[in-house]
């Protein structure tokens, strides 16, 4: 345990504990490695010439398979591309970049899938996938990423998604539609009467 406390604190939010009291709280998804998972060494290659925002786009939702709706199809492709420009910014390798793609997937998937409750098992469900890259202790962790670039990326992730998890949240679950139809007891009886009464009355006026 002493290697995941070197791994600097994030600053400016209410967790003020050290990342190893940030660990000793179970979730119900257990954090894998993930390189290669979602994105393979010749996608990276695709990815890595692409050079124009649009064709970024759409090379990542084909790679992703993203077939959403407006706007969810918008805000994953969003994330992911912001997720290469910040990693082009840190001059990520490929490994890299791929493992970080997959980790903004997995975190996304499980909030909007209701696997993670909140803002704080967020938190530390990123925690746990950047510990998995950063420390060698295979087949559990691999060191992916240097102790610096993983608090960069938590940081980053904090102000890009986990400080809005909610939000996301709330965009991606689907929002129920109330059809509402009253009926009230007797009417149709009361419906039924009249008109039986006013065949009566056309009879009536026929026999005279």
């Amino acid at each position: 345990m002493e290697d995941f406390a070197r791994i600097p604190e994030v600053n400016k939010r209410k967790h003020s504990a050290k990342m190893t009291t940030l660990l000793k709280e179970p979730h119900a998804i257990k954090a894998k490695v993930m390189l290669w998972r979602d994105i393979s060494y010749h996608d990276m290659e695709i990815i890595d010439q692409i050079k124009a925002v649009p064709d970024l786009e759409s090379t990542l939702c084909r790679l992703f398979g993203l077939d959403l709706p407006e706007p969810k199809r918008g805000v994953v492709v969003e994330l992911y591309v912001q997720a290469v420009l910040f990693g082009r910014k840190q001059s990520f390798k490929k490994e890299q970049t791929s493992s970080l793609l997959s980790i903004i997937k997995s975190i996304h998937e499980a909030n909007v899938g209701n696997l993670l409750k909140d803002e704080d098992e967020c938190f530390h469900y990123c925690v746990e996938l950047l510990l998995c890259h950063s420390v060698r202790r295979p087949p559990f962790s691999i060191s992916i990423f240097t102790y610096e670039e993983a608090n960069s990326i938590l940081k980053y992730l904090d102000a890009v998604y986990l400080k809005h998890c909610k939000l996301y949240k709330y965009i991606f679950t689907p929002q129920p539609k109330l059809d509402l139809f009253l009926t009230y007891s007797g009417m149709e009886e009361h419906a039924s009467s009249a008109a039986n009464g006013r065949d009566v009355a056309d009879l009536m006026e026929e026999t005279k």
